[in-house]
């Protein structure tokens, strides 16, 4: 039941990447909207499940925030080295932007998908119920990562047969996190650091690239609002989903 269920995130996540393939001329209202789906995403979705299921603090601070700081760092400290090693090599990067970032952060994405897959499959190990609910939920906001993979990969400069790649991966890792389930269950606290160091990740993406790319060019009211309504649709995802 948990792979079927996961095949409507399958859907959910290619028509994500689908729809920001074709608004390619508006590419700055498509960064806005990625942004803010990636806002919304960590602060009302990843971050709170990742303190309820981490548990545990650390010199007074959750382990939860400890590892969404960490994952912020570690995002920075990436994006810089690899950058210095493509200009040590001589290569040019897109628009001042590493190809590999891209596919990093892409990549993660696909991870955390998988991991949604895995959320699915807990949940009906929990009970019918809550894995409708976990499941709704899921696939509501893979729209929103299917539109993030795509994204992510293309700003950074690179192919579109690249992101496509990505993008499909994205949409086959729910389904096989799903599947996993069916061999071991993930402690919680686990799956809670993993939430809020992937959660410091994206926020990293999200604030110090994706909005600026956003709105260099195009400093538009209608880039803001594209922003702010991609914030406020996680808001109305994560609503339901409660």
């Amino acid at each position: 039941m948990a792979v079927l269920v996961a095949l409507g995130a399958f859907l959910m996540t290619l028509a994500g990447g689908w729809t920001a393939q074709r608004v390619t001329d508006r590419r700055h209202l498509v960064l806005g909207l990625a942004g803010g789906l990636m806002l919304g995403v960590v602060g009302l979705d990843l971050l709170p499940e990742a303190l309820t299921a981490a548990g545990t603090e650390v010199h007074g601070v959750p382990a939860a925030l400890l590892l969404f700081v960490a994952g912020f760092l570690v995002a920075h400290l990436v994006e810089r080295l690899l950058a210095a090693r493509q200009a040590a090599h001589g290569a040019e990067e897109h628009d001042g932007r590493t190809p590999e970032v891209g596919l990093t952060a892409a990549a993660a994405m696909v991870g955390h998908s998988a991991m949604d897959g895995v959320a699915i499959g807990a949940a009906f190990q929990v009970g019918h119920g809550m894995g409708v609910a976990v499941a709704l939920a899921v696939i509501a906001h893979d729209f929103a990562d299917g539109f993030n993979t795509f994204t992510l990969a293309t700003v950074y400069g690179n192919a579109r047969r690249r992101a496509v790649a990505m993008l499909v991966a994205d949409a086959v890792a729910p389904v096989a996190g799903a599947a996993s389930t069916l061999l071991f269950s993930l402690p919680e606290p686990l799956l809670g650091g993993y939430l809020g160091f992937f959660g410091g990740a994206l926020l990293y993406l999200a604030a110090a690239e994706i909005l600026p790319e956003a709105h260099h060019e195009h400093p538009a009211r209608s880039t803001l609002l594209c922003t702010v309504a991609g914030a406020a649709f996680i808001w109305l995802v994560v609503g339901i989903a409660e």
